[in-house]
C-alpha cells in the first residue's frame, strides 16, 4: 500500500502532527465510516440489521486471526486489554505457592492482576527490574525457573523495549513456563505470530496501535491450553446454542467462551476496518516504517541534548521514544509543542513520543525544532 494512500486515511494529519499513538490513537477514515454505516443501520433498521452484526463479529476474529497468525476461533471480543489479562488471572486453578514473573514498572494493568493473587490465592510474585530502560533475557531464564507463568508486556509503555517474543518464548518453554502477553503497545505496530513464539494467551485493547475504537479489544487464548482457564464471567453466549436462546448447553468450544453477553457492534465494525487496513500495509512495512521514524526522531533529539529512556536497536525498538532534557519540564513542553499542533504526552517525567505509519519525516524534523 502506497504511503500517500495510507497517510489519506488519516484526517487528523491535517491539523496535527500526531505523536500520541501510545495513548489514543485518531481513527482511520476507513474504520470512521464502518461505524457510521453501523449507526445507521441500527437508525433505520434496528433489530433487522441484526444478522449483518453478527456476521461483523466473525469478521474481526478472522481479521485479527490473519494478524496473530491463529485461527479465528481462538479469538475472543473482549472489552479492553485489562479483560483478557483477568480473564487469564482468574480462571487458572493456582495452587499456593505458585509463581508468576513479572515486571515491577510494568503498566498496572499487567500488574495489578497478577500482584492480587499473592493476597487472594498465596501465589508468589517474582518481580523483574529494568535496567536502563530494558530487561537481559537471561535475568528472564533465571527468573522463569519453576516459575509457572510469565506475565509480559511485548512493548513497555514508557521505555518503549520491545521483547523479542521468539526469544522469551523459548525461555519459557525451557522452563516449562505459561507465557501471556499484554500487547496493547505492540500489537499493530509489530508482528506477532503467537504460534511461533509459544505465546499462550494475549491481550490487546483496540484503541492504541491497533487504531481502533476504545471499548474493544483482542483477546487470544491457544487452543491446546483453553480448557485450563475456565471462564469468570458467564452469559447467554458463553453457551454452544446461545442463538436459540438455550440455557442447556456446555460452554463454546472456542475462545467465545469468554464472551459472556452482547458485543460493542460499533466498535467490533471500526476495529475490523482498522485491522484490515493494518493487514493490508502487512507487519514488515508498518514496522520498516515505525522504526525509521522513531530512529530519525531519537537521532534529532539527542543533536538537541536530550536522552532516552531506554537505548535502542532494530531487535528491541518500538515505536515509542521517551525523551528528557536537564533544565527541561516535561508536562510544559507537552502542552507548548500542543500550542504548535504538535501531540506528545507527558509520563512520569518524560516526554512520551509515538510515532505511527503514516506520520511523516517532515513532521519528525518539525518537532525536532520545537523541542525546548
Amino acid at each position: 500500500m502506497h504511503a500517500t494512500a495510507i497517510r489519506d486515511q488519516f484526517p487528523i494529519a491535517e491539523s496535527y502532527a500526531y505523536f500520541n499513538h501510545a495513548a489514543i490513537s485518531p481513527l482511520p477514515r476507513c474504520a470512521a465510516e464502518a461505524m457510521q454505516r453501523q449507526v445507521e443501520d441500527a437508525t433505520l433498521q434496528g433489530i433487522h440489521a441484526f444478522s449483518g452484526w453478527v456476521r461483523e463479529y466473525e469478521l474481526l476474529r478472522c481479521a485479527a486471526a490473519r494478524m496473530l497468525r491463529c485461527d479465528a476461533d481462538e479469538i475472543a471480543i473482549t472489552k479492553n486489554t485489562s479483560e483478557g489479562l483477568s480473564a487469564v488471572a482468574n480462571g487458572i486453578d493456582w495452587r499456593p505457592g505458585d509463581t508468576i514473573v513479572g515486571l515491577d514498572s510494568d503498566f498496572p494493568a499487567n500488574y495489578v492482576p497478577w500482584r492480587e493473587l499473592q493476597v487472594r490465592r498465596g501465589v508468589r510474585f517474582r518481580s523483574l527490574r529494568l535496567r536502563n530502560g530494558a530487561l537481559d533475557l537471561e535475568e528472564l531464564d533465571q527468573a522463569c525457573r519453576g516459575a509457572r507463568l510469565a506475565a509480559l508486556s511485548y512493548v513497555h509503555f514508557l521505555t518503549g523495549f520491545r521483547w523479542s517474543l521468539r526469544a522469551v518464548g523459548e525461555i519459557c518453554r525451557r522452563r516449562d513456563c505459561l507465557l501471556v502477553v499484554d500487547a496493547v503497545q505492540g500489537m499493530g505496530a509489530f508482528e506477532i505470530d503467537v504460534k511461533a513464539c509459544g505465546i499462550h494467551a494475549l491481550s490487546a485493547g483496540a484503541h492504541k496501535w491497533l487504531l481502533g475504537p476504545e471499548g474493544c479489544a483482542i483477546f487470544y487464548v491457544d487452543r491446546s491450553w483453553m480448557p485450563s482457564v475456565q471462564p469468570v464471567e458467564f452469559g447467554w453466549a458463553s453457551l454452544e446454542g446461545f442463538e436459540s436462546y438455550r440455557s442447556d448447553g456446555g460452554l463454546q468450544p472456542g475462545a467465545r467462551r469468554f464472551e459472556c453477553g452482547t458485543l460493542n457492534t460499533v466498535g467490533c465494525v471500526g476495529l475490523r476496518a482498522s485491522i484490515e487496513l493494518l493487514n493490508e500495509i502487512g507487519p514488515n512495512a508498518g514496522s520498516t516504517a515505525i522504526h525509521a521514524l522513531a530512529e530519525r526522531l531519537l537521532d534529532g533529539a539527542r543533536g538537541r541534548g536530550y536522552e532516552p529512556a531506554a537505548e535502542r536497536d532494530r531487535e528491541n525498538g518500538s515505536g515509542i521514544v521517551s525523551l528528557r532534557k536537564p533544565g527541561v519540564d516535561p508536562a510544559k513542553a507537552v502542552l507548548d509543542l500542543r500550542e504548535e499542533r504538535v501531540s506528545t504526552a507527558e509520563r512520569m517525567g518524560w516526554m512520551r513520543v509515538a510515532p505511527h505509519v503514516y506520520n511523516s519525516d517532515a513532521e519528525i524534523d518539525r518537532l525536532v525544532e520545537l523541542l525546548p
